[in-house]
């Protein structure tokens, strides 16, 4: 796979991570998972947002807020589970919800089904990251 070459669906996306990456204890969380592969497919669509003034301003924060939300989870789990682990994966949920708010904002310059897939799996994180929360939370 070349490096700016990154697959569109996720199977293949997962399969073709590098093994160190995949051995990280964080690895077994699919939440974890699903935001490296959102922030992967943002780096890709950055592409296109920097070719148009406008949306260069979008790709600077979409890519920040994306980058966040697998951050935020690498950190909280730092800390050990529980309400800390709980709170930082706030931090993470808040981003996931940014970063959908800049994908309603590059509509215009990326294509519908681009927009659809991106919302639909950002929705994905955001409700496996809340179900985290939940969990971490009742956590003693």
């Amino acid at each position: 796979m070349a490096r700016h070459d990154v697959p569109k669906h996720y199977l293949e996306w997962e399969n073709a991570v590098l093994g160190v990456v995949r051995k990280n204890p964080l690895w077994k969380t699919i939440a974890y998972r699903k935001a490296l592969f959102v922030y992967d497919l943002v780096w890709e669509d950055c592409d296109t947002l920097m070719k148009d003034m406008r949306g260069q301003a979008i790709a600077r924060q979409i890519i920040r807020s994306a980058g966040s939300i697998s951050a935020n989870m690498e950190e909280g789990f730092g800390h050990g589970l529980g309400r800390d682990y709980a709170r930082i994966l706030g931090i993470a949920l808040g981003e996931a919800r940014e970063t959908q708010g800049w994908y309603f904002r590059a509509r215009r310059l990326l294509p519908a089904t681009v927009i659809e897939h991106r919302l639909a799996l950002l929705d994905e994180v955001i409700a496996l990251l809340v179900t985290i929360i939940d969990q971490q939370r009742k956590r003693k």
